[in-house]
C-alpha cells in the first residue's frame, strides 16, 4: 500500500499542479468561462486513464503460464522504463513548467481557442493517468487489489488537498525539492521493478538465472515477514535471488542513482567566468585611462595591408 500510495501522491501532485497553474493563468486573463474546458479535459483525461488501468489488469488476469509470467515481467520492465523517464524528465522540467503553462494559456485565451485549453489539460492529466495506470498495474503484481486501490485512493486524495491548499493559500513548495526526494525514492522503486521483470523471465526461461540462488538470507528477513514483504513492494527485496535478479538490481540502482546525483551537482553548480574573459583588452577596444584621448588601433593585418598601398 505504501508503493501505490507514494506513486499516486507524486503522479497526483503533478497533475493537481498542472491544473492549479491552468487555473490561476485562466484567472488572470479575465476568462473564467475557459474553465469548463479544463474540467472537461482533465475528467477525460481520467475516466481513458482508469479505463487503461481496468484493461491491463484484466489482461494479466486471464494469462495464464509462461504467457503471464512474460506478460508480467514485460510490464515491470515498462514500468520501470516510464518511471525513470518520468523522474528525470520533471527534473528537468520542474523549474519552467509554470511559465510553459502560463504561456500556452495565455496564447489560447488570444484565440478564444476553448479547444486549445481541453488539449493542453487532457494531454497533460492524461500522461501522469497512463504513467500512473501502469505503475498500479505493476503494483497490483506484488500487492493485493484492496492494498493497490487503497493506497491509490489515499495517495489521490491527498494530492488533491496538497494541489488545493497550494492553489488556494500562500502555502509554496519547493518543487525542485520534492522531485529531488521523491525521484531518490523511486529510482530504488524502480530497481525493484527491473528485479521483479528479470525474475519472471527467469521463470519463463526467457532469461537464465546462471545461479539460483545466489544467496539465502530468507532465516534472517524473510519475504513473508511484515518487514520482508514491505521492503519487497517498496524496494524489490528478495531474499533468495538469482545471480541475474541481483545484477539486474544492482547495476540499474547504480548507474540511475549516479546519475541522479551527477545531474544534481551539475544543475547545482554556477559557473564563474575568468575576469579576462569577460573583460575586454584596452589593446583590442582602444580603451585609454580616464582624461586621455583613445588611441586608434593598428592591428597587424591592416597595417601591412597599408603599407602595400602606398
Amino acid at each position: 500500500m505504501i508503493t501505490s500510495f507514494l506513486l499516486a501522491l507524486r503522479e497526483g501532485l503533478e497533475a493537481a499542479l498542472v491544473i492549479g497553474i491552468v487555473l490561476g493563468a485562466i484567472h488572470r486573463t479575465g476568462r473564467p468561462g475557459l474553465n469548463r474546458w479544463l474540467w472537461a479535459g482533465v475528467v477525460s483525461a481520467a475516466f481513458i486513464s482508469l479505463v487503461s488501468a481496468l484493461l491491463l489488469r484484466a489482461v494479466d488476469t486471464e494469462l495464464v503460464g509462461v504467457t503471464e509470467q512474460i506478460f508480467e515481467g514485460t510490464t515491470f520492465l515498462l514500468a520501470a522504463g516510464v518511471l525513470t523517464w518520468m523522474i528525470f524528465w520533471m527534473r528537468r522540467e520542474s523549474s519552467s513548467m509554470r511559465a510553459k503553462l502560463e504561456n500556452n494559456v495565455s496564447i489560447a485565451a488570444r484565440i478564444d481557442g476553448g479547444g486549445a485549453l481541453y488539449f493542453l489539460a487532457f494531454i497533460s492529466v492524461l500522461r501522469e493517468g497512463i504513467e500512473l495506470a501502469l505503475y498500479m498495474t505493476a503494483a497490483s503484481l506484488t500487492l493485493s487489489g484492496i492494498q493497490t486501490i487503497l493506497g491509490t485512493a489515499l495517495g489521490l486524495s491527498a494530492a488533491c488537498f496538497l494541489g488545493y491548499l497550494i492553489y488556494s493559500t500562500s502555502i509554496k513548495l519547493n518543487l525542485q525539492r520534492f522531485f529531488q526526494v521523491t525521484g531518490l525514492i523511486l529510482i530504488l522503486f524502480a530497481a525493484g521493478l527491473i528485479g521483479h521483470s528479470v525474475a519472471e523471465f527467469n521463470e519463463a526461461g526467457i532469461i537464465p538465472a546462471i545461479i539460483s540462488p545466489i544467496w539465502n538470507i530468507n532465516p534472517l528477513l524473510s519475504d513473508s515477514s511484515l518487514v520482508g514483504s514491505i521492503f519487497s513492494t517498496l524496494f524489490g527485496y528478495h531474499g533468495n535471488p538469482s545471480l541475474t535478479e541481483a545484477l539486474g538490481y544492482g547495476a540499474y540502482a547504480l548507474i540511475t542513482l549516479f546519475i541522479f546525483i551527477k545531474a544534481k551537482s551539475y544543475h547545482t553548480s554556477t559557473f564563474i567566468p575568468h575576469a579576462s574573459a569577460i573583460s575586454p583588452s584596452p589593446v583590442d577596444t582602444g580603451s585609454a585611462p580616464d582624461g586621455q584621448a583613445s588611441s586608434p588601433v593598428v592591428h597587424p593585418i591592416r597595417k601591412v595591408n597599408d603599407a602595400q598601398h602606398t
